[in-house]
C-alpha cells in the first residue's frame, strides 16, 4: 500500500508534464489523455524498487505508449492506401532537399508555424517524431531517447536531426501551401478524380505536355477519372501530388505552372523519391466532397 501511494503521488506530481509530452507526440488532446491513462495502468502494476528518477521513468513509459499509438496510426493509414492506375513514362528531374539543419534551440516552432508544424510532425516516422519532441521540446538526452526506441544515442541524434530539418522548413512550407500553385494543383486533382474533362481543359495550357502526350486535349483525356489515390503534398516545399502504397511514396507528380499547367512530370524512381522532402497536406473540404 505504501508503494502504491508513492506511485500515485509521483504520477500526480508529474501528470501535467506527462500530458504535455503525450500531446506533443500525438497532436490530439483526447489521444494524449488516453496515453496518460494507459501509462498510469502500466506504472500502477510496475515494480518501483529500482526507480531512482521518477520523472524520467514516467516520461519513458508515456513516450513508449505514444510510440505504440503512432505506429498503430501509421499502420491504419498504410492499410487504407489506395492504388494509382499505371502512368506513362516521363523524363525525370533529380531533385534534392534544400533544407539545412540549424541550432537545436531553434527547433521548437509551434507558436510561429502552427498548423504547418503539425502537418510536418504528422508526416514524420514515429521514431523521428519521438526523438525530435523528446529532445528538442523536453530536453531528454539522446541516450535516454535511444533506450526508449531501442536505438543507439547516435541513431537517436540522427532521427532528431532529420525531423528538425523538416520542422525548420515548415514556415516556408506554410507559405507554399497557401500559394496559387497549390490551388491549381488541388483543382486539377479534384477534376481528375471526378472525371471532369472540361475542368481539366480549363486548368491545362493548350500545349500542355506529360510524357509522350502533347496538348491539353490528350492530357485531359488521360487524367480524367484517374489519380484517385494521389494526395496533395509539398515536395521540397513546392505543391505537387504524391501516390503512396503501404505508407511509402511510390510516385511523385510535379506540375509546371505558368498561369495554367504547361507540363506534368511523373517520377516513379525509388532512389530519387527517397531523397525528396515530402509533406502530405490535409485535403480541403472541397477536395473531399
Amino acid at each position: 500500500m505504501v508503494e502504491q501511494d508513492w506511485v500515485g503521488e509521483r504520477f500526480a506530481e508529474h501528470q501535467d508534464r506527462l500530458h504535455a509530452v503525450a500531446y506533443r507526440m500525438l497532436g490530439s488532446s483526447g489521444e494524449a489523455e488516453d496515453a496518460v491513462q494507459e501509462a498510469w495502468l502500466r506504472v500502477s502494476r510496475a515494480d518501483t524498487g529500482q526507480v531512482e528518477n521518477p520523472g524520467g521513468w514516467l516520461t519513458t513509459i508515456v513516450a513508449r505508449v505514444c510510440l505504440n499509438m503512432l505506429e498503430a496510426r501509421r499502420s491504419r493509414r498504410e492499410e487504407s492506401a489506395g492504388a494509382l492506375p499505371a502512368e506513362p513514362h516521363a523524363q525525370h528531374a533529380s531533385v534534392r532537399p534544400t533544407g539545412q539543419g540549424g541550432p537545436e534551440d531553434e527547433a521548437l516552432l509551434a507558436d510561429s508555424v502552427g498548423v504547418a508544424l503539425m502537418v510536418v510532425l504528422d508526416a514524420l516516422a514515429p521514431a523521428e517524431r519521438l526523438a525530435f519532441v523528446l529532445h528538442d521540446v523536453f530536453a531528454l538526452s539522446f541516450a535516454e531517447i535511444g533506450a526508449i526506441i531501442d536505438r543507439s544515442p547516435a541513431a537517436a541524434r540522427q532521427l532528431a536531426s532529420r525531423a528538425r530539418r523538416r520542422v525548420q522548413g515548415a514556415a516556408g512550407a506554410s507559405d507554399a501551401a497557401r500559394s496559387a500553385k497549390r490551388e491549381i494543383v488541388e483543382a486539377f486533382l479534384a477534376a481528375s478524380r471526378g472525371g471532369d474533362f472540361a475542368a481539366l481543359l480549363e486548368l491545362l495550357d493548350p500545349d500542355a505536355v506529360v510524357g509522350d502526350l502533347r496538348g491539353g486535349q490528350e492530357v485531359a483525356g488521360f487524367f480524367a477519372g484517374r489519380a484517385q489515390a494521389a494526395r496533395l503534398a509539398l515536395v521540397d516545399g513546392v505543391p505537387a501530388a504524391v501516390w503512396s502504397h503501404l505508407g511509402r511514396p511510390k510516385a511523385v507528380i510535379t506540375f509546371t505552372v505558368d498561369d495554367k499547367i504547361t507540363r506534368i512530370d511523373i517520377d516513379t524512381d525509388p532512389d530519387r523519391i527517397r531523397d525528396l522532402d515530402i509533406v502530405i497536406l490535409p485535403a480541403d473540404d472541397k477536395e473531399r466532397h
